[in-house]
């Protein structure tokens, strides 16, 4: 049995040992998304050992109430899975992402006695009960939701949007393909998932070239890259300084003060719309490049940067240069942007009655 489970599942071994020495030796992850994906690797290889022994089973004909327990396993993982992918891979997500599976494995465990989700019949087959679809349609609800989050928190560059389109397809097969082939895709539909997600992580990985660890933002040698091949189409520039920064690293520590950073930089991702792209080039600075934008669209971007920063506990300094008529080069602009954030960072200062300490 042990011998067969090593055939069958050895290319699945060879991925996720692979996956934990890459983690093991990583330098751009923090210790808790590495703890993460750790949960991630473990319950992938549990789940390959449930499915081995609940088809093992299934050919013996042997032990069919311990199968029925293992279809129970089976169904609720694959929805767990994908909300312990998102919440590993999408920052700042809470956990209340869980609770969508963990009522459908209380809804699986039921179906244990009752098989209103699934059951065996007389000869040992699969039958679904009247909820038979719902562990699919839980599944490829946290597949889109997971999607949807991944390309809306991204920078809409081509580097990302393909390992996130490469990791969309992946998902859709497992909850597609069961219904195209059956049972014998669950024996695969493990090793497709952990394949997924190891090669969505080494992209991840290829990207922080351009991305920004802690905020996922561009990072400052992408600036300068992206300003020197395309400066003709940048037509804006948006100057953003964090204040009070230095307080916070003071009283607080650095985690505070990493956490504020990434707070603010969710709110910048969350207010950027096409042709907008934001880079962190330095501690709490950051700089929105806009691609063929007139000045209205650039003061609707500010106002959703506002509204969004006006949900947090945190305050910036926002400046802005626009090219009406593409007479500034960047340069120009950044100095004109800067120029206005630093003055808007006075006023606060002064406003708000707070030493100005350097941030």
């Amino acid at each position: 049995m042990f011998k067969d489970y090593l055939l069958q599942n050895w290319a699945l071994i060879l991925v996720l040992l692979a996956f934990e020495i890459s983690l093991m030796t990583t330098v751009f992850l923090d210790k808790k998304s590495i703890q993460r994906y750790n949960v991630i690797i473990a319950i992938i290889f549990l789940l390959s050992i449930s499915v081995f022994v609940e088809f093992y089973l299934a050919n013996v004909g042997v032990h069919q109430d311990v199968r029925i327990v293992l279809m129970a396993v089976r169904y609720s993982a694959t929805p767990l899975i994908i909300a312990q992918i998102m919440f590993t891979l999408i920052k700042k997500m809470p956990w209340t992402v869980f609770l969508p599976a963990i009522v459908l494995a209380v809804i699986d465990v039921i179906s244990i006695f009752t098989g209103i989700v699934f059951g065996l019949d007389e000869s040992n087959k699969l039958v679904r009960g009247p909820l038979g679809l719902l562990p699919f349609i839980v599944a490829g609800l946290y597949c889109v939701f997971l999607i949807y989050t991944l390309l809306k928190r991204s920078n809409k560059r081509m580097m990302e949007i393909v390992p996130i389109a490469f990791l969309s397809i992946t998902l859709a097969s497992g909850v597609a393909l069961p219904f195209i082939f059956g049972s014998d895709f669950s024996s695969i539909f493990v090793t497709t998932i952990a394949i997924a997600l190891f090669a969505y992580y080494e992209f991840s990985a290829l990207l922080l070239t351009k991305k920004d660890s802690l905020t996922g933002l561009l990072n400052r040698q992408a600036y300068y890259a992206d300003i020197d091949k395309d400066s003709k189409s940048i037509t804006a520039l948006l100057s953003i300084d964090m204040n009070g920064l230095k307080t916070i690293n003071d009283n607080y520590g650095h985690a505070a003060g990493d956490e504020a950073i990434m707070t603010l930089a969710l709110c910048f991702i969350k207010s950027l719309k096409s042709r907008q792209f934001g880079y962190r080039i330095g501690g709490d600075e950051f700089v929105i490049v806009c691609k063929k934008t007139d000045e209205q669209e650039v003061l609707a971007l500010i106002e959703r940067i506002k509204k969004h920063v006006c949900e947090t506990k945190y305050k910036c300094s926002i400046g802005y240069s626009v090219a009406a008529e593409g007479i500034k080069n960047v340069e120009d602009m950044l100095k004109e942007a800067d120029q206005m954030m630093y003055a808007e960072k006075a006023r606060y200062y002064a406003e708000s009655g707070i030493e100005r300490r350097k941030s």
